[in-house]
């Protein structure tokens, strides 16, 4: 089975101490089923730029997350999926963030599990298929 690894599940491994159970399922993955959305890159990014540890977090994203996760882009077919969802959402009142949409329409689009701590958002999303291990971990302690 494959896996699309959310923005807080990549973080998660970036910390100080990430929650264990969450690492020993990790290793159980292989490395061909480990995925990301280029969204998710760009929130990272997005995110070492703002720190004020800028070259350690660039650092950490170049050399320790690029190098361990196949990413996938954000194209066409993945907009398209990203434009039904959105539209559905709306129509029933929810409102997400786009990136958070997008990152699930990549998950969608190829048809793999999103591993993510955000339950509450993307458990709104139909059709989406969601890993709650790392959820299950940071309460596991």
């Amino acid at each position: 089975m494959a896996f699309l690894f959310d923005t807080d599940a990549i973080s998660e491994l970036l910390r100080p101490h990430p929650a264990v159970k969450y690492i020993q399922w990790l290793l159980s993955v292989p490395r061909e089923d480990q995925f990301t959305s280029a969204v998710v890159i760009g929130e990272l990014y997005k995110g070492a730029y703002r720190s004020r540890a800028r070259e350690h977090h660039l650092k950490n994203i170049e050399q320790r997350v690029l190098p361990a996760v196949i990413v996938l882009p954000y194209d066409v077919a993945t907009a398209k999926v990203f434009g039904q969802i959105r539209a559905r959402l709306e129509e029933s009142g929810n409102i997400l963030p786009d990136a958070d949409i997008q990152i699930a329409a990549t998950a969608v689009y190829h048809d793999i599990e999103l591993v993510t701590g955000n339950l509450h958002h993307f458990s709104r999303i139909d059709g989406l298929k969601v890993n709650t291990i790392l959820s299950d971990s940071r309460f596991a302690g």
